[in-house]
């Protein structure tokens, strides 16, 4: 087993692979992700699939474009996503009334049925997290903060 380094020193920048931050999130992204499939599979869904079913559950006919921000995916990434789940029958999507340019994704009766699937998922994560309520949304207050500062195009000098 690797022994974790418990501090880094000040103006230490460790090299070790176990020091790194983005690699225990992308090892904690893909067991996540893991353990979603492990439910989603036997439904023919896929997890980017799923996060664009969550995403319509809370507001249906969303625009691809705010599904794209929503996700933070490009076009290219979520057209195809949202393709198969039209050739599934999950969902439709169609040119907005009031402005052409706009494409609307709409939840099919097959799509408005995979919230049952979606909260067993859910529950099996949560399951295996054994975390309490306070403890998922500190930590995600947490996530949300890092991204933000990730974000930050330019940060203070403090």
């Amino acid at each position: 087993m690797v022994k974790h380094a418990d501090t880094i020193p000040d103006g230490e920048n460790s090299l070790l692979l176990d020091d790194q931050l983005c690699f225990a999130l992308h090892a904690a992204a893909r067991a996540m992700s893991s353990v979603y499939m492990e439910t989603l599979r036997d439904h023919g869904l896929t997890y980017p699939q799923y996060l664009v079913l969550i995403c319509l559950f809370e507001e249906d006919g969303l625009t691809v474009g705010q599904l794209g921000r929503r996700l933070q995916l490009d076009s290219g990434t979520l057209t195809p996503l949202l393709k198969r789940l039209e050739i599934d029958g999950a969902v439709i999507r169609r040119r907005a009334n009031h402005d052409e340019r706009r494409v609307e994704v709409r939840l099919t009766t097959k799509g408005r049925g995979y919230r049952d699937v979606a909260k067993r998922a859910r529950a099996v994560v949560l399951q295996r997290l054994r975390m309490t309520n306070q403890e998922l949304s500190n930590f995600r207050g947490q996530l949300a903060n890092m991204t933000e500062r990730l974000r930050n195009e330019n940060p203070s000098d403090e």
